[in-house]
């Protein structure tokens, strides 16, 4: 069960690999997490000197009043992985059309997690050719059903 998704990362990516990663959040920020007041559309992963970073995630304050006034609500985050992971991110990140972008961010025990994903791009065709047979898939349960 994930508290927020990224919606079109089927349709615009090509999704190779997944991976967990842990978030290094503020209290309240968990606390918006928990209550899906964030927006994933648009973010992306780096990887800088052996550390992986996710850019782009915005989360809205959970309480206005019990926010402090410099908080940065499209901050840069650190993600937790391991070094062996980050260096196969990172060597797989600079192959040509490879991204790397967060998908969901879900609990696991006590914590939360982000799923990042290893993506290519699609081009518009394939975009075409996904929504073809998802229509074709939904209409043979549709016609079975009945």
């Amino acid at each position: 069960m994930s508290l927020v998704k990224h919606k079109k990362a089927h349709l615009d990516y090509e999704i190779l690999e997944r991976f967990e990663a842990g978030l290094q959040l503020l209290g309240f920020e968990t606390k918006a997490l928990r209550a899906g007041h964030a927006k994933l559309e648009g973010a992306r992963v780096i990887v800088r000197g052996g550390e992986a970073f996710v850019i782009g995630v915005h989360i809205s304050p959970y309480q206005l009043g019990n926010t402090p006034e410099s908080y940065d609500p499209d901050r840069t985050r650190k993600l937790l992985l391991s070094k062996k992971e980050i260096r196969y991110l990172a060597t797989k990140a600079e192959a040509a059309g490879m991204s790397i972008i967060p998908l969901a961010v879900f609990p696991k025990g006590k914590y939360l997690k982000l799923e990042v994903a290893l993506v290519r791009g699609k081009k518009k065709y394939d975009k075409r050719e996904t929504i073809k047979k998802r229509d074709v898939e939904r209409s043979m349960r549709r016609d079975i059903s009945y």
